[in-house]
């Protein structure tokens, strides 16, 4: 688990505020404490790592609405909505907005930590993968406009040949604007191009 990664705990309620953060230290989770959504909200950045752990029915915005202001940030940490009103109703409404898991009050304490746990691991792999993908993005944007035509006419299954009727050059300039092209992508074989391409957006790729 990082040493950055917590919990960001919302819930109206001192007494279970209190005991929530009790039991997750305890097992050795860093827990901060919100005792309204507008505060989390405040607090939370897209840079924030580990899970929000909310109530559901609060004075003021409720855990849905916080669901929702955290999408409308484009903030990804995941959220687990904890409730003592866990009807069908409220836990499909949970689960359309993006929950990550729905649990009921009065919860069991090992199932709370091992969802809760579950919901940081989770982070902490889609992080590295935006990491990964951010990383080869700026590789395909370091290619020069020449680069990037040969990039994606390739990555669209045309051989040499066509791509050099495509652009109106010779095949042998075709070569050695791949040859730069896979060096500055750090690709070996042109399904690694594929693979690359895929990651841009659509509009991207025209």
């Amino acid at each position: 688990m990082s040493v950055s990664a917590r919990v960001y705990l919302v819930d109206d309620d001192a007494a279970i505020r209190d005991a929530l953060y009790l039991l997750l230290q305890l097992r050795g989770i860093n827990v901060e404490l919100y005792s309204n959504a507008a505060d989390a909200i405040d607090s939370i950045s897209d840079k924030s790592r580990g899970c929000v752990l909310t109530d559901l029915r609060m004075p003021g915005q409720t855990g849905l609405e916080l669901m929702a202001q955290l999408r409308a940030r484009h903030i990804s940490l995941p959220v687990v909505v904890l409730t003592a009103h866990g009807d069908v109703g409220t836990t499909r409404a949970a689960l359309r907005g993006g929950a990550f898991d729905f649990l009921e009050k009065p919860v069991d304490e090992d199932i709370l930590v091992d969802v809760v746990r579950h919901a940081i691991n989770e982070d902490a792999k889609g992080h590295l993968k935006r990491l990964e993908v951010n990383a080869h993005k700026a590789r395909i944007d370091s290619l020069t406009p020449r680069e990037r035509e040969v990039f994606l006419l390739l990555s669209r299954g045309l051989q040499n040949r066509e791509v050099a009727i495509e652009l109106s050059i010779s095949a042998r300039t075709v070569e050695v604007y791949k040859a730069r092209m896979m060096e500055k992508l750090g690709c070996s074989t042109i399904a690694e191009v594929v693979k690359l391409s895929l990651m841009l957006e659509p509009s991207e790729q025209s």
